[in-house]
Parts: C-alpha cells; sequence; structure tokens
C-alpha cells in the first residue's frame, strides 16, 4: 500500500486535485461569511499605522508588531482585491506547506500520497476554516516544515531564522523553540529568539503607542480573549470547564497533560534513529501539548503539524500508520452532521476529541520508540528504509 501512495499519480487525478483547489477558492469567495476575518485585523492595524495611528487600539489585532509591517503590502492594495487574494494565498501557502513537508522525507510532489491529500484538503473542515478567515497561522504551515527540512539537513541555523520570522508575527510556534534545546543547538536558538526581538523592537519605534501590546493585548490573549472566541476555544482547560469542572481544575489538568506531552517529546528525542521522524514527531509532540493547555486553541492549529505528520506515512512506525490517527480526523470531514456538536456553541467539542486524541496518537508512539538507531539513511540525509508492509 505504501509503494502504492509513493508511486506517481495519474494526470487525471491531478487535474481533479487541482480543479478542487479552484473550487476552494471559487466557494470561499462566493459564500461570503467570514471572508477574510482574521487577515483584516492585521491590515486594518497596518491602516491605522500608515494613517498615524496605534495598531494596538483595536483589540482584536493580536499579533507581534512584526505582523503590522508585514501587513503594509496588503494594505496598500485596493480593498477589493482582497477578496479573492485571501483564500487564493490561503490554498497557495497550505499547499507550500504540504509540498515542504513531501520534501523532508523525499517523496515526490506528483506521487499518490501528495496528489490524493491535496484532493482531500477541501473536505477536511480545519481547512476550508483556515482558508476563510485567512488566519495567520498561515505563517506557521509553511515555516514549520521548512524548518524542519533544513534541520533534517543539518542547517539548524537556517532553520532557527525560520522559526523565528514566524514568531515575528505570530508566536505559535514558540513551543518548537525546545526543540532546539533538546538538540542542543544553541546558535539557532539565539537566533530564532533574536529574529522576532529585532523585529518587534524595529516595528515598536515606527509605530505610535506600542506599549499597548503589553497593557492591553497580552492580558486579553492570557485571559482567553473573551465570550466571542470561547465557543471556538478545544483546549483541555476550556472544554473541561465547560463540561463543570471548576476551573482552577480545569487548568491544573490541562498544565499537567501538556507538561507530559512535553516529556513525550523529550523522550522521542532520546529514544529516536537521527532521521526526519525523529524531528517531525517531537516537533509535532510539542506543539500538540501546547495546543492542550492554550487559551484559545482552534481547529485551524492542526493544519501547522498535520502536513509533516502525514507526510511521515512513507516511515515504517510513522502515526499515520495506526488507525486511531485517521478515526481523530473523521468527525472533520466536511458535510457530516453529527448530533448536538453543530451548533456554534458546541463545535469545539468536536475540534477538541480531534486535538486530544491526535495528541494520545502520538503520545503513545513516543512513548513506544525504541533504542534502535535508523539503518536505512543515505549519504543525503534521507531515509531510505525499505517498507515492506502496508499500513
Amino acid at each position: 500500500m505504501t509503494q502504492w501512495l509513493l508511486r506517481p499519480a495519474s494526470w487525471p487525478l491531478r487535474a481533479v486535485a487541482a480543479g478542487l483547489m479552484a473550487v476552494v477558492v471559487w466557494a470561499t469567495v462566493r459564500r461570503g461569511g467570514h471572508l477574510g476575518m482574521d487577515n483584516a485585523f492585521a491590515v486594518r492595524a497596518a491602516r491605522a499605522l500608515l494613517d498615524g495611528g496605534a495598531p494596538y487600539a483595536d483589540k482584536r489585532f493580536l499579533y507581534l508588531p512584526g505582523a503590522v509591517l508585514a501587513a503594509v503590502p496588503e494594505a496598500l492594495l485596493p480593498q477589493g482585491w482582497t477578496t479573492w487574494l485571501v483564500p487564493a494565498a490561503g490554498v497557495g501557502l497550505v499547499l507550500a506547506g504540504w509540498w515542504l513537508s513531501l520534501r523532508i522525507f523525499g517523496v515526490a510532489a506528483g506521487s499518490r500520497l501528495a496528489v490524493l491529500a491535496v484532493a482531500a484538503l477541501p473536505f477536511f473542515q480545519p481547512f476550508r476554516n483556515l482558508v476563510t478567515l485567512g488566519n495567520w497561522t498561515l505563517a506557521s504551515v509553511v515555516a514549520l516544515p521548512l524548518a524542519l527540512l533544513l534541520a533534517s539537513r543539518e542547517r539548524w541555523v537556517a532553520a532557527g531564522a525560520v522559526i523565528g520570522a514566524a514568531l515575528a508575527v505570530k508566536p505559535m510556534l514558540v513551543p518548537v523553540l525546545l526543540l532546539f534545546v533538546f538538540a542542543r543547538r544553541w546558535r539557532a536558538l539565539a537566533v530564532a529568539i533574536g529574529v522576532p526581538l529585532l523585529v518587534s523592537l524595529l516595528a515598536a519605534l515606527v509605530m505610535p503607542r506600542p506599549g499597548m501590546f503589553l497593557t492591553r493585548t497580552l492580558p486579553f490573549l492570557l485571559r482567553g480573549q473573551d465570550v466571542f472566541a470561547r465557543p471556538y476555544d478545544a483546549s483541555l482547560g476550556a472544554v473541561l470547564a465547560r463540561l463543570g469542572l471548576p476551573e482552577p481544575v480545569a487548568l491544573g489538568v490541562a498544565v499537567l497533560a501538556a507538561a507530559a506531552g512535553v516529556a513525550c517529546a523529550y523522550l522521542r528525542w532520546r529514544r529516536g534513529d537521527a532521521g526526519p521522524l525523529r524531528l517531525v514527531e517531537t516537533a509535532a509532540m510539542l506543539l500538540l501539548a501546547a495546543f492542550l493547555v492554550s487559551r484559545p486553541s482552534f481547529d485551524h492549529y492542526l493544519l501547522v503539524v498535520l502536513g509533516p505528520l502525514l507526510a511521515s506515512v512513507a516511515v515504517p512506525g510513522a502515526a499515520p500508520r495506526t488507525v486511531w490517527f485517521w478515526i481523530a480526523l473523521v468527525p472533520q470531514v466536511a458535510g457530516l452532521d453529527w448530533p448536538h456538536l453543530e451548533d456554534i456553541r458546541r463545535r469545539a467539542f468536536k475540534d477538541a476529541a480531534m486535538l486530544w486524541t491526535l495528541a494520545a496518537v502520538l503520545a503513545c508512539g513516543c512513548l513506544s520508540r525504541g533504542n534502535a538507531r535508523s539503518g536505512g539513511r543515505s549519504s543525503d540525509g534521507e531515509d531510505r528504509t525499505p517498507v515492506r508492509g502496508a499500513f
């Protein structure tokens, strides 16, 4: 089965996948709704800067100062352009992240695995939500696989620069800094921390009242935002509190679960082979552990780790070769109505089930790794382990 997935896809299948991506863009624009809502906050902040105002006067602008500068080119475009630009850029960035994920394991972009995943994306609700909202999580969707690809080729400082650039606009990949600590790549860690600090400082120097990020935006984030975001929050603490557990207890459980996830990531790093699977599973475990405790935690956060994890199916023993990995994704198939969970006030329970199950699946995989070293490494660092069986 795996060998079949790694063979070239037919041209009709490629055409179908490309057509479905075009349909996603067209349908997103046609449907409207919350089209580009999250991206609009960054664009409004950039326009406020250009007009001499304070970007952080808008409590919904939650990104770091570097994001203001990054949004300036978009703010200069005619407003009508963003209607098509936001979903098209969203689709393009997810596809770029998927291509980079495939390169980590040396899988061809024209393989059946690559094309079938593209064809399946339109039926995956977190992908459609991310494209519709234009959330800047998209930067991390590209940055994580690129950084892991560079690290797998021993270009750790470059990987640190990529993580730092992503952190400069949205600090989603902060947990990945622990990967540099595990690997004792101190120069790369310094770069990953230094880039966002430098960018934030430079951005703060050119904007009015940058201190509002510390006095207004940061407290708003630490409180888990407000009632608008709460129904979508799939973090462990938030969902347990909604199920009736006292909030301090729920938060304590979430912290313990996240700490256990970090411990699993550390054990995965210490026990496994030196191949790309080790990098991918360690980084993914760190992020999934963070998603358990971060407030809020949204369904589209999964897209950050999903690409590298899916591409790892080419390697024996990877998480996508377990049935529970796919069971976790089933509730997110677009078009399936789940009793009592489709209401906007309850959707977070479905999202939480996905994130928690995947975190548990990966944690079990991290704990089960043996001490065996990879015997199928080529001189260029790619995994050449032969695949004998299917899943």
